[in-house]
């Protein structure tokens, strides 16, 4: 869809929603009255609450983002580059407000290992995917604390979404049409990303392309058998908590950029939330979320094409064992909330 038209879409359904806000707090009192007699530790009441934040900030950052486009066609000398920072704050304060908001909310607890590894960049960033919730991890911990600017490789359908449709055209992304029939050149627009990374700048991409689900894996498997990959295969056979990585995309930013360095981004306690069935169900309340970074320095990446492919699929396998493990272990008080 052309991108005027989809914006004539969704801004004004999201800023309708937001005008109805006073509507849904109106709800709320009759909705904690029937979570409350129905003992379900008032999931509906959050849920409902969360959503009420997320169309709040959507409408904060549309009004925001028109106001960065006015000010920068009326003040041509602000200049590009102070333009895409201003855009770049934006996001992140989006960011963590969603994220501070559902923990608030919803009453789970993150820790955090391996910070230190992205204090600097540049670096390539391999994230696992098993929720909505994950997908701010990076802007939350990385951007918005560190300061790096990161280019995100992200699936087209996320256009949807106005905030993410109007500040990341401003900056350097790159939007994944998975229906298209041009995979090379969807992969060159990948690769494009890690060009001119200094040490302020990092780019993420998700290899597995779609978020983790044990019915997605067996698929994934079954599909897998009919082909002739045994190497793919022989992965995803062994993945208990993540799927079987799409390698295009990765393999492509490791061999454009031999410069930066590789930053692995696990996560476990996220697993199940899918949709907002899941939060009215209550899945994400008192969840311990624990997130670990783990960096590779260039100089102890393969170069060599096969060997790359195969040092790919150990990384993703060492992913999957530090999530079993994780999830083997008791839960535990998480180290400081975020």
């Amino acid at each position: 869809m052309n991108t005027v038209l989809r914006r004539c879409v969704t801004v004004p359904i999201y800023l309708g929603l937001a005008a109805a806000l006073p509507l849904l707090f109106a709800t709320l009192p009759l909705v904690a009255v029937i979570d409350a007699l129905r003992g379900a530790n008032w999931a509906t009441t959050r849920a409902l609450l969360f959503f009420a934040v997320y169309i709040a900030c959507e409408a904060v950052g549309i009004a925001a983002a028109t106001l960065l486009w006015i000010v920068y066609r009326v003040r041509p000398g602000l200049g590009a580059d102070r333009y895409e920072r201003l855009n770049f704050r934006l996001q992140c304060w989006w960011a963590k407000c969603l994220f501070r908001s559902a923990a608030w909310i919803f009453g789970f607890v993150t820790s955090v290992d391996g910070e230190e590894e992205v204090a600097r960049g540049p670096f390539l960033v391999f994230a696992r995917h098993a929720s909505t919730a994950d997908t701010v991890l990076p802007a939350v911990f990385i951007s918005a604390r560190r300061d790096i600017l990161l280019r995100y490789v992200l699936k087209k359908e996320l256009l949807w979404d106005p905030c993410l449709d109007i500040v990341g055209n401003r900056l350097r992304n790159h939007f994944v049409d998975r229906a298209s029939l041009d995979r090379a050149h969807e992969v060159e627009e990948v690769a494009r990303l890690a060009d001119d990374l200094n040490e302020h700048e990092g780019v993420l991409i998700y290899p597995e392309g779609t978020r983790f689900s044990p019915a997605k894996l067996e698929r994934a498997i079954a599909k897998l058998a009919g082909t002739a990959d045994a190497d793919l295969l022989e992965c995803a056979r062994r993945l208990r908590h993540v799927l079987p990585p799409k390698l295009g995309g990765p393999i492509a930013l490791l061999q454009r950029n031999r410069e930066a360095d590789l930053v692995l981004l696990g996560h476990c306690g996220f697993e199940g939330i899918e949709s907002l069935a899941d939060l009215l169900n209550g899945a994400l309340i008192g969840r311990a979320v624990n997130v670990r970074f783990w960096r590779i320095r260039r100089g102890d990446i393969p170069i060599d094409p096969a060997a790359l492919r195969h040092w790919l699929l150990d990384m993703w396998r060492h992913i999957d064992d530090w999530i079993d493990e994780k999830r083997a272990q008791p839960p535990l008080a998480a180290r400081g909330r975020s």
